[in-house]
């Protein structure tokens, strides 16, 4: 347990330390729990703030699972300040790999997955790994918990000319479980990518 521990908080400070990048499949600041709040399902919708390029993204989603994994697909449009609507779709995939214990007191979950950005004749794909650590807390007689989290992660972009290039970001949130059907979600990007994401998920 000790050896997991420790590759795990290795891989976060490397993976938090760097600089510009894309956050999550579709580009945007929306980052993840370590587990899935839902029983069967998920969807919901996501507005994000991007400082770089401004403007705003609206996202659908919808999440789906069994266990500690879990899937979720994002698809939507990013209307910067300046510049055509950019297109976003992309798929991420959630899989627990720690369990808090007297020893660490998070419970963590591997996150990775793959996106593109569409704009006129020019695709970005996205691909992003990342570990994200936090711990449930309940609220007492209440049907309400809080998740905070950390999300350091890193992006592999590839552009229109074929290039590849690697980037890093650290997401901080928090999911609101504000009833046993409803989520209320929050996290930014830090760093040189800056930006806020808020959801609104409904659980089945």
């Amino acid at each position: 347990m000790n050896r997991k521990i420790g590759a795990i908080l290795v891989l976060s400070l490397l993976v938090a330390y760097g600089g510009s990048a894309e956050a999550q499949a579709t580009g945007t600041t929306a980052f993840n729990a370590p587990y899935r709040a839902f029983d069967a399902h998920e969807f919901g919708g996501t507005l994000s703030f991007p400082d770089d390029g401004g403007g705003v993204a609206a996202e659908g989603l919808y999440g789906f699972g069994s266990g500690k994994f879990d899937i979720g697909l994002r698809g939507g449009v990013w209307d910067p300040s300046a510049g055509d609507a950019i297109f976003m779709a992309g798929v991420n995939v959630r899989q627990r790999v720690l369990d808090h214990s007297e020893q660490f007191p998070l419970d963590g979950a591997v996150v990775f997955g793959l996106g593109a950005q569409f704009i006129e004749d020019a695709t970005t794909v996205i691909i992003p790994v990342g570990l994200s650590m936090g711990r449930r807390l309940d609220v007492e007689d209440s049907e309400v918990s809080i998740v905070p989290y950390v999300q350091p992660t890193a992006f592999l972009t590839e552009g229109q000319n074929r290039d590849l290039d690697l980037h890093f970001a650290l997401g901080i949130g928090g999911d609101f479980r504000l009833s046993r059907m409803f989520d209320a979600r929050v996290s930014v990007g830090l760093g040189d990518m800056q930006g806020i994401s808020i959801s609104a998920v409904w659980l089945r």
